[in-house]
């Protein structure tokens, strides 16, 4: 890290279309070679301040006052001309969803190579050379093989590394790291933590990282700015602020992250069978990806599946809400056999098993506004219309805590905590017996995060719907599920009582995923990197 200032903002202020300031007054200096992580609650304006210094703002949003200097150039004061060849060149983004970043009509070494050959950077011939050696560094199997697949064609995993080495094609000086690894599994997140820090580095790559996991921008910081309602808070060393926070709101982001860790799910009882899986068997092409599983889940009860990033948790999701990939075994609801294709079910059946998805950015239509995309499964459901279906969104947003006003917004004009929380109230307004979570705390931070997972027990306690909890963040599965399945390679590696298989003796996957959940001390990574033989930085 270098003294020399290459990022330089001072007195941002930023609004939303309705006129609301998302950011106000911030200030930002970011030397060559330094990370700058941004943390603070769904809404604190991180992401916000991250397009912003790329002179954008998204949805909508206007930067209305301030200044905004990379390197040498004003960005306020340029042309969007000016704007434009900055962004991908000078200051690059890595968002959190890389599915919903990547276009799945073009190849993804093709997508790599688009920034420099735009901005004329490099030729053809360089511009694939340099695509391959950043595939190579990121270690992505078979690089020439990697660069001709499609986004869907690979993991979760890969198509983030694959994003980081597209926001690397133009040699930027800074990089914007938005949340890039919140989707992913703990074991996974531990590679592209490490590969992010040794890009840092060798490239003396200057970075702002956006996250809401205290532990993971503790691995990987230089400072820590705290925001909160689009102010800063607390600024400081890494080891400042998290060792020793000013500020009660950063003590209240510390003491959360801590007792994350720790927590259990309080006794708990489940009622009659609802649901039973038997010998599920699922392929994708010739791919065998779930091979004879099988599992229980109780009215009122949660059963958390775990396990790293192509262990088939989310295939089993897709199996049982009668999506493809259609396969062998046998699906019931309360005795009644479903059939594999939710186009043979009835809309009763349809009604009952409710999906929360991973990425809200895909799973919300852009163009319908909050109330509509909650109201719809009111009106395919139960015919409900006009005042009575207006009534019922205002109660559902009250009940997930957004304001009434929400309902005439768009997904564009949300955070991301914001959309998985409208993705939760559309769920909810089916009144099924059996929701799917699928990463449904991922993308928020702690203190909304933990006020999800009480929604959810409440939710629970009063309605005896029932959780299918995919999840990575163990943390999470403690306090919330009451059995636990473990699996990997397709397969079901254990099952039980949460209590029984977080205490040891483990089986030695469970034993990897456990161990490789970020702890709030800045020498974990090293101290794990070095126990698995890994050079550490």
């Amino acid at each position: 890290m270098s003294d020399e200032t290459i990022l330089s903002i001072r007195g941002l202020v930023v609004k939303a279309p309705t006129g609301a300031i998302l950011v106000d007054g911030v200030d930002v200096d970011l030397a060559q070679g330094e990370v700058l992580g941004l943390i603070g609650e769904s809404g604190a304006g991180k992401s916000t301040i991250g397009l912003a210094a790329m002179g954008y703002g998204r949805g909508g949003c206007r930067i209305t006052d301030g200044r905004i200097v990379v390197g040498t150039t004003s960005l306020m004061d340029g042309t969007r001309a000016t704007r434009e060849g900055v962004r991908g060149a000078k200051i690059a983004y890595v968002a959190q969803s890389a599915a919903a970043s990547f276009n799945p009509a073009k190849r993804i070494g093709q997508q790599i190579m688009e920034g420099p050959l735009y901005h004329g950077l490099m030729n053809r011939s360089e511009a694939e050379s340099w695509m391959l050696e950043l595939l190579t560094a990121l270690q992505l199997p078979d690089p020439s093989t990697f660069a001709q697949r499609y986004p869907h064609q690979v993991s979760g995993g890969q198509l983030q590394r694959a994003m980081v080495a597209m926001a690397m094609a133009c040699r930027p000086d800074i990089l914007v790291l938005d949340e890039p690894t919140t989707a992913l599994d703990v074991t996974t997140q531990i590679e592209v933590l490490a590969l992010l820090r040794e890009l840092i580095q060798r490239y003396n790559t200057a970075a702002l990282y956006i996250t809401h996991d205290l532990a993971v921008v503790a691995q990987i910081a230089d400072r820590i700015m705290v925001l909160r309602h689009g102010k800063m808070v607390e600024l400081g060393t890494a080891a400042e602020v998290l060792e020793a926070p000013k500020q009660d709101y950063t003590r209240r982001l510390v003491a959360e992250r801590e007792a994350s860790i720790v927590g259990d799910r309080s006794s708990h009882q489940a009622g009659d069978l609802l649901l039973e899986v038997k010998n599920a068997v699922a392929f994708y092409g010739k791919k065998q990806v779930l091979t004879d599983v099988s599992c229980q889940i109780r009215r009122g009860e949660t059963l958390a599946v775990v396990g790293e990033s192509g262990s088939g948790k989310s295939t089993l999701a897709r199996v049982i809400a009668g999506l493809p990939p259609h396969g062998t075994g046998t699906i019931d609801l309360e005795g009644q056999r479903l059939a594999t294709d939710y186009r043979k079910r009835s809309k009763k059946q349809l009604r009952r098993i409710q999906l929360v998805y991973q990425l809200p950015d895909v799973a919300l239509n852009p163009r319908q506004t909050v109330g509509e995309i909650i109201g719809r499964p009111m009106s395919f459901y139960f015919g409900m219309k006009d005042k009575e279906q207006r009534v019922e969104v205002a109660r559902l947003l009250e009940l997930i805590g957004l304001p009434a006003e929400f309902t005439e917004r768009l997904p564009g004009a949300l955070s991301g905590g914001q959309k998985q929380r409208v993705c939760i109230a559309r769920a909810l307004a089916a009144k099924p017996d059996l929701i799917i979570c699928d990463e449904v705390t991922s993308a928020l931070d702690p203190l909304v995060a933990e006020e999800i997972l009480k929604l959810l027990r409440k939710l629970q306690d009063e309605l005896k719907v029932s959780y299918l909890f995919i999840t990575h963040d163990l943390g999470v599965v403690k306090r919330l599920a009451d059995r636990t399945m473990v699996m990997q390679h397709g397969r079901v590696i254990e099952e039980g009582a949460t209590s029984e298989i977080f205490r040891p003796p483990h089986a030695p996957y469970t034993e990897q995923l456990i161990a490789s959940v970020p702890e709030l001390r800045r020498d974990w990574l090293d101290d794990v990197l070095k126990s698995r033989g890994q050079p550490a930085a």
